[in-house]
């Protein structure tokens, strides 16, 4: 099995990895870099210099078309994390095209959104669904997407995005109300067949930054 290694920054440049390859990283964490939804971390594999180019295309193709719309961890998408009493979980389950792979891994929706539960829980937020997450002011829900793409055979490009969405209403129309994303993050990578565990050790990694945001603005 292929070592995997965390690089970001200035790791890049004193990986040991040819230049070809730290030219592709460096494209990539640049491009990671200068959208916000993401926090920057980029797992690879030496030696994977075909997939490691498609990740910096998507990368550019990520600076180039990115929304400002879209929150971030941010002192102002801080600010709406404040007095969240409770929120129910929401994860979207695993694409199809990693399924018959992920169940070894503990790697479901059903598996994530008690790892996520339990994360939420262990810092006192409530856990609620049903008729108890409606009667909570603006609903706020944590959202988890995984987004699975096979580069090559066996290997698998990443997206995990996690998004706190809460009512809000529109400046222009007041009694317009819908959901909306007002905090996220992302964490982009690629895996092998045999440690798909790196996805759902990386969604974990997104809700402990997300418990970290939320006891910021949150002290007891």
């Amino acid at each position: 099995m292929r070592k995997h290694t965390l690089l970001h920054g200035d790791a890049i440049r004193h990986s040991g990895l040819d230049p070809e390859s730290r030219m592709l990283l460096t494209i990539l964490d640049s491009g990671l870099r200068r959208n916000d939804k993401f926090i920057g971390l980029i797992r690879i594999s030496k030696g994977l210099k075909k997939s490691l180019f498609l990740m910096a295309i998507i990368a550019l193709l990520l600076t180039l078309f990115a929304w400002s719309g879209f929150a971030e961890d941010s002192e102002v998408s801080r600010a709406t994390l404040v007095g969240i009493p409770g929120l129910r979980v929401i994860v979207e389950e695993v694409q199809p095209n990693v399924q018959k792979y992920a169940a070894k891994f503990g790697l479901s929706g059903a598996q994530i959104s008690r790892d996520v539960e339990q994360k939420l829980r262990e810092i006192g937020i409530r856990v609620v669904e049903g008729n108890d997450w409606l009667a909570i002011p603006g609903r706020p829900a944590l959202y988890v997407n995984i987004n699975t793409h096979e580069t090559e055979k066996y290997w698998y490009a990443y997206d995990i995005r996690l998004e706190l969405r809460q009512l809000a209403t529109l400046e222009a129309n007041p009694q317009v109300k819908t959901l909306a994303g007002t905090w996220s993050l992302s964490i982009t990578g690629l895996a092998n067949i045999g440690n798909l565990n790196m996805i759902r050790q990386d969604a974990g990694v997104l809700v402990g930054r997300f418990v970290q945001a939320y006891r910021a603005v949150n002290k007891r």
